[in-house]
């Protein structure tokens, strides 16, 4: 599968937000990594809040916490707290890793 990641693939000196909807419209799913910095950048209301709730108006979207809880994202995004998601949570990112491929990988 091909991934497309905003932080690796929008070139130097283009459009970030245009750069993110374009990744988002060619997506079949987006995986959102929540951490602490993250849940910061959605209270700021930044580009990160913008981007997930383009990812929330889809049904597209794998939450994966990793060093917050779940209530943690629940309280800040309640309709992605909502989503069934993963946990890096004792959990080895190569086995979340495989959960996500599992789950996105054509029939």
């Amino acid at each position: 599968m091909d991934v497309w990641f905003s932080e690796k693939d929008v070139a130097l000196g283009t459009s970030l937000i245009r750069a993110i909807d374009k990744g988002l419209r060619m997506s079949r799913i987006g995986v959102v990594l929540m951490t602490p910095h993250m849940l910061e950048s959605l209270a700021n209301e930044g580009v990160a809040e913008q981007e997930l709730s383009a990812l929330l108006a889809t049904e597209r979207v794998i939450p994966v916490a990793h060093g917050i809880s779940y209530d943690q994202l629940r309280a800040e995004s309640p309709l992605l707290g909502a989503r069934a998601g993963l946990t890096s949570d004792g959990v080895s990112l190569v086995d979340i890793a495989v959960k996500i491929a599992n789950a996105v990988r054509p029939e």
